[in-house]
């Protein structure tokens, strides 16, 4: 009976203290997780974290510096008590990666060392340019290794009238006027750039790029109008078959068979016409060509696919290229500094390719380029013709083009000539 009672007293006190049992194991439990994250955030905090390069150096110290002329990797790493036989390694290393014989200068490099009395260098960077860098490291062994910053992508707006030039326009809305390049490129096949008007209008919507906070370029454009001598023209960018492109509102392709000229910028001081008064010969002659003047050395494109049929010397013409685009088109390139490396006769070359340099060889009276257009057999005014689209979206895409363009022109005709405004920022990592 005893044994029954203490038992029975046992389980009222076990009931009475239960609830006050369960809350103290629940505070101390409580306590020790707390403490568990608090340490676990002490860690997180204590963590060394890598810098832009993905490298470790809170220990180590840094000197940044700049290529300068004629400098090499040796001229830079000896004084830091690298060796010959270490640069020798290096270069033999990063033979298939980077060649060293080629840093350039106004690159920028930073050596990271340690901190001893005798400093040992631990990391070589060299950025090739903003994006792309490349790491030494000194270990027990050396290892080259290529990597590229993480770019963060802003989307923005700009729209404006033209009243003096398309460079002046983007200036006044606080954009670069790297973007005058890309509606440039993007608009080659419908607008002659080096004949914007005054009271032409446009819209555009674009990526810039950024890299550790620092403005490196303007990325793609997403979509753009350009109202030219009374015309509308969009564009609209759309990936189809892993290919980027641009198109308009039906669909068809922007790229047409030919560009409108051979070079990006500059301006034209003589038209196709059957009589001018030539400046060298001092007389009436027909000028079958369009004169684009532009500084020596500037880039002269071919300004479409086709077989290189002539590139030589003459008298008159200078040094000049004449490509063959099919059975009916032809263009020539005349007056050239230079005929660019590898091109001769029976050459393949592709739109945009790079055949010459604008000079003023032959019966030139400063550097320019004249470029001739056959038709036929005949020549013609190239800036007279309207050449068909090439390559429009395919019947598969046509769907999914039509509704994301709707969204896009939306955007585009929604924007008021002047405004000027960013979107939210995305962050990608680069390729």
């Amino acid at each position: 009976m005893l044994i029954k009672s203490n038992n029975l007293m046992g389980t009222r006190i076990l009931k009475r203290f239960l609830p006050l049992l369960l809350v103290f194991s629940f505070l101390i439990t409580s306590c020790s997780n707390n403490q568990e994250q608090i340490n676990q955030q002490q860690e997180e905090v204590a963590q060394p974290q890598p810098n832009i390069y993905g490298l470790y150096v809170d220990s180590l110290s840094q000197q940044e510096g700049v290529v300068r002329k004629n400098e090499t990797l040796t001229d830079i790493l000896i004084p830091h008590h690298v060796t010959y036989q270490q640069i020798r390694e290096i270069a033999k290393i990063a033979h298939d990666k980077w060649n060293v014989r080629k840093i350039r200068k106004g690159k920028k490099y930073i050596i990271y060392s340690s901190k001893d009395s005798i400093p040992t260098v631990k990391y070589f960077v060299y950025e090739s340019d903003p994006i792309n860098y490349v790491v030494v490291e000194f270990g027990d062994s050396i290892s080259v290794v290529k990597g590229s910053k993480p770019i963060k992508i802003k989307e923005r707006k700009a729209a404006g009238e033209i009243t003096s030039s398309l460079y002046l326009a983007l200036k006044e809305q606080k954009v670069s006027d790297l973007l005058a390049l890309k509606l440039a490129e993007v608009f080659a096949w419908q607008i002659d750039f080096y004949r914007i008007y005054k009271g032409d209008k446009f819209k555009v919507l674009f990526e810039e790029e950024y890299v550790n906070g620092e403005f490196i370029g303007v990325g793609k454009i997403i979509a753009a109008y350009f109202q030219h001598r009374g015309d509308d023209y969009y564009a609209f960018y759309f990936n189809q078959d892993d290919k980027d492109e641009y198109f308009d509102e039906e669909g068809k392709s922007l790229q047409k068979t030919f560009l409108k000229s051979p070079l990006k910028f500059s301006r034209i001081t003589s038209g196709y016409t059957r009589r001018r008064y030539h400046p060298v010969l001092h007389r009436y002659k027909a000028h079958l060509g369009t004169d684009y003047a532009a500084p020596t050395g500037t880039p002269i494109y071919a300004v479409g696919d086709g077989v290189v049929i002539e590139a030589r010397y003459k008298r008159n013409n200078g040094n000049y290229v004449k490509i063959r685009h099919n059975s009916t088109y032809s263009t020539q390139y005349l007056h050239m500094s230079k005929i660019a490396k590898g091109i001769r006769p029976g050459v393949k070359v592709k739109q945009k390719q790079v055949i010459g340099y604008v000079g003023s060889t032959g019966l030139a009276t400063g550097p320019h380029v004249c470029f001739r257009f056959w038709k036929n057999g005949a020549q013609i005014d190239h800036r007279k013709q309207k050449f068909p689209s090439s390559h429009p979206v395919s019947k598969d895409n046509m769907e999914q083009y039509l509704s994301y363009m709707d969204s896009l022109k939306t955007i585009i005709d929604s924007m008021q000539i002047g405004n000027n405004s960013a979107s939210v920022t995305q962050v990608t990592a680069n390729q």
